[in-house]
């Protein structure tokens, strides 16, 4: 699929999408071919306060335990429960059914400081 146009990302590969008030949080195509196939996924607890690239969880896959930062400050309001059960959604869809947590963020300036998807792609291409 490519890179979402309307996603930001930040440097730890995590995505981005702004629904409204809320965010929805994910990790990008990339980190999830980095890490290979996905067997488990944690995620934390609905109500959760998060501060922006504080560890709010972790993806575990053949190769290795790889922890997810928040992208953004702000309060856990949905967990992607589907996760639990179905980890290689990760692998299979990540911008789409494995979305990890939705947050309702402290304050939606912090966005500014992530990356567009082009501004993505391009550290990602330097990296390879």
């Amino acid at each position: 699929m490519g890179t979402a146009k309307d996603f930001r990302f930040s440097k730890e590969h995590e995505w981005v999408k702004v629904e409204g008030d809320k965010v929805r949080v994910g990790i990008s195509d990339f980190a999830q071919s980095e890490l290979g196939d996905i067997v488990f996924v944690e995620l934390p607890e609905v109500g959760k306060k998060l501060q922006v690239n504080e560890p709010f969880g972790s993806v575990e896959s053949v190769k290795t335990v790889s922890e997810l930062y928040a992208p953004i400050s702000g309060t856990i309001v949905e967990v992607n429960e589907q996760l639990t059960d179905s980890p290689e959604l990760v692998n299979e869809s990540p911008y789409e059914q494995a979305w990890m947590v939705v947050i309702e963020p402290k304050d939606l300036s912090e966005l500014e400081t992530l990356m567009n998807a082009d501004e993505y792609d391009q550290m990602i291409n330097e990296a390879k």
